[in-house]
């Protein structure tokens, strides 16, 4: 059937082409101009020895557990004291929430809205068994073959050095800047972030602060990982997707195996088919808001038929969303997605249990809500079984879409210019983040949230994300630190235009 449909398309495109011309179907480049700029020259191994040295630091975090591991994450506070002397000379340091800190760099404009840098201390476990499989110790920060190696060299170390190292450049060259620059370095963000990202929010909302622009962890710079795009593409998130986590608990009478209900009425039975029921009918895709944006931005960038189907979504978009459909990172971008991640039930072979639970995690699409996403499960659950047969709850930590960031604003055309100020081959694009970050929480407090990483990644590296032989290149981990500089003293300029 997709064959036929493709067939038929490619035979209305030919009479397009016939009629219109091939320029017609195609779209120009949306690129900025940007003019070159001096490149930033330091000490760049001195730079990646301090960020192996916090990689050192196994600050894992605990969702339930808040004293897990301080006195590593003090000692990382401790270093970054004294790597960082000049940072802690100019600017003011608070712990918020526990072990998150909040750094204020005071602008000489008081009336000038302040901007913010966030990024977090704390890492992810390595997954048990598979230390073995690293080619560095995960905890080692060694510097081997070009590359820092560890446990949150990428995520999130790797940026809240860089940050850190830029902002001391600037301190050591006397540049004051103009707005207030707020630096967050959360402690539980792998974990939700609700005692530190949710405090800090709440103390800068009672102190009156509004940011004009908050620039998080995010998307990255893919490097062969978009097929028929010949340049690595920078995208930077404008709005990242909810979170929601709900239990779906089936009761009835408990029983011997040997005299089974009707099928379909056990405990287990009804909740097989509740899942099946939600897998097989989730929420709508669609090539729209923030995917749609993203698209047609990189449609002009690329080669082949990739880039007449972009180019053209009012005649391709059943073929184009079908083939997005068919990879996971790409369906994510399209959908709120339907992921069930838990079941319990029984605790004998022989005996038919009364209850059993399933919890399904949704991501939600920006457009839709914790409630029309239960409202959905409710409905699809009835479908095939009584409501008196079960209950839903949701999960404490949930949350909806996150606001859609305007990329017409001053604020987005600032950072997309500084991506391709100091990666001039990349093409810069919007998108959607499809993870949870310590910005969702901060939503109050800006119109202007961008989640994006200045990491290049190809396809070898994304494994690495979460998993075994994280790393980042000495030579990327430079580049970040030459984009946070650049960017800090640009947006810290009262002067630099602002619209909220």
């Amino acid at each position: 059937m997709i064959r036929k449909a493709l067939f038929a398309l490619l035979a209305l495109l030919a009479l397009l082409v016939a009629v219109v011309g091939v320029n017609t179907l195609l779209k120009g480049s949306k690129q900025l101009t940007v003019a070159p700029v001096a490149r930033l020259a330091f000490d760049e191994n001195a730079a990646a020895a301090r960020l192996g040295d916090a990689v050192k630091l196994t600050t894992v975090s605990s969702h339930d557990d808040a004293r897990l591991n301080q006195d590593q994450f003090e000692a990382l506070h401790a270093l970054l004291e004294q790597r960082f002397p000049k940072v802690h000379a100019a600017m003011q340091r608070e712990r918020v929430g526990g072990l998150s800190l909040l750094f204020m760099w005071k602008g000489s404009n008081a009336a000038a809205k302040p901007i913010m840098f966030v990024s977090h201390q704390d890492v992810v476990p390595i997954a048990p068994g598979t230390e073995a499989n690293w080619e560095q110790p995960p905890f080692s920060g060694v510097i081997k073959d070009g590359f820092i190696w560890g446990r949150g060299a990428w995520d999130n170390k790797g940026n809240l050095m860089s940050q850190l190292e830029a902002a001391e450049q600037l301190v050591a060259a006397g540049f004051k800047p103009e707005r207030t620059v707020y630096f967050y370095l959360g402690a539980d963000e792998e974990v939700g972030g609700l005692r530190g990202a949710v405090a800090t929010a709440k103390l800068l909302k009672e102190r009156n602060v509004r940011l004009d622009m908050i620039v998080d962890e995010g998307l990255v710079i893919t490097d062969g990982v978009l097929a028929g795009l010949n340049k690595p593409a920078a995208l930077i998130g404008i709005a990242e997707k909810g979170y929601l986590s709900v239990v779906l608990k089936f009761n009835t009478a408990p029983g011997h195996s040997s005299q089974p209900p009707k099928p379909g009425t056990s405990a287990i039975g009804m909740m097989s088919a509740a899942l099946k029921r939600l897998d097989d009918n989730q929420l709508p895709a669609g090539i729209r808001g923030v995917a749609s944006e993203m698209f047609d931005t990189v449609a002009p960038e690329m080669s082949g038929f990739g880039r007449v189907a972009l180019s053209n979504l009012w005649l391709f978009a059943p073929l184009v969303q079908k083939q997005l459909e068919g990879g996971a990172a790409t369906n994510a971008m399209l959908r709120t997605t339907t992921s069930p991640t838990i079941t319990r039930a029984g605790n004998k072979d022989n005996v038919l249990p009364g209850v059993a639970e399933a919890t399904v995690n949704f991501r939600i699409l920006p457009g839709e809500t914790r409630e029309s996403v239960t409202a959905h499960v409710r409905s699809q659950v009835e479908s095939v079984v009584a409501k008196e047969k079960y209950e839903l709850y949701a999960m404490d930590e949930a949350s909806d879409p996150s606001k859609v960031s305007p990329t017409t604003s001053p604020q987005y055309k600032l950072v997309n210019t500084t991506i391709r100020e100091v990666f001039p081959e990349a093409l810069v694009a919007p998108g959607l983040m499809i993870g949870a970050t310590d910005s969702r929480h901060f939503g109050e407090l800006s119109d202007h949230i961008f989640k994006f990483s200045p990491i290049v990644a190809k396809p070898v590296d994304l494994p690495r994300f979460h998993g075994t032989n994280e790393r980042i290149a000495v030579s990327n981990y430079a580049d970040a630190i030459r984009f946070y500089h650049r960017l800090m003293s640009q947006a810290s300029k009262a002067s630099q235009a602002s619209a909220n």
